[in-house]
């Protein structure tokens, strides 16, 4: 499991994938739902490490898939990373090596220990990075929530631990 010396009191979390548009909007929506579930009080919110998508809604394909399990949508809008968000956030979660890698390149050496890959918190596969569906199939969806929500899953149970 993670190791969270350094991330006593997790009170917001930021997911962050590529552009904002599929994986880390997904991971937005579902962590929403489950800390909701289990009224767990946590700010919540996306990002990508590029802008070229900024102001634009979740890929469609996301919604669509998102939206069958119930998860909502509404409200969110792409944004890119900024310094500041490592100050504003507990934990930032990346949704693969390359954006891991990013982040760590943009934030301040005393905010390293905040950056994690989301699916570290995964308990039920072997993944390691949260694929991008962008240039797949439906079934690419499927899995990127599948393990968004092992990762949710497993997220949480840490913070109730902590």
């Amino acid at each position: 499991m993670v190791d969270n010396k350094k991330l006593n009191n997790i009170k917001s979390v930021l997911f962050v994938c590529m552009g904002n548009i599929c994986r880390s909007p997904s991971a937005e929506a579902v962590f929403r739902h489950k800390a909701k579930e289990q009224g767990v009080d946590v700010e919540i919110d996306s990002a990508g490490t590029i802008g070229y998508h900024v102001g634009h809604k979740p890929d469609a394909r996301s919604q669509k898939a998102g939206e069958a399990r119930g998860y909502d949508f509404s409200g969110l809008f792409a944004r890119k990373v900024v310094v500041e968000d490592f100050d504003n956030y507990s934990v930032v979660l990346a949704m693969d090596n390359e954006n891991f890698s990013n982040l760590i390149e943009l934030s301040p050496t005393e905010h390293h220990h905040k950056i994690k890959l989301f699916l570290e918190y995964g308990e039920s596969f072997s993944e390691t990075e949260v694929p991008d569906p962008y240039y797949g199939g439906s079934g690419g969806f499927e899995l990127v929530l599948d393990l968004i929500e092992d990762a949710s899953d497993g997220l949480l149970k840490e913070m109730n631990h902590l």
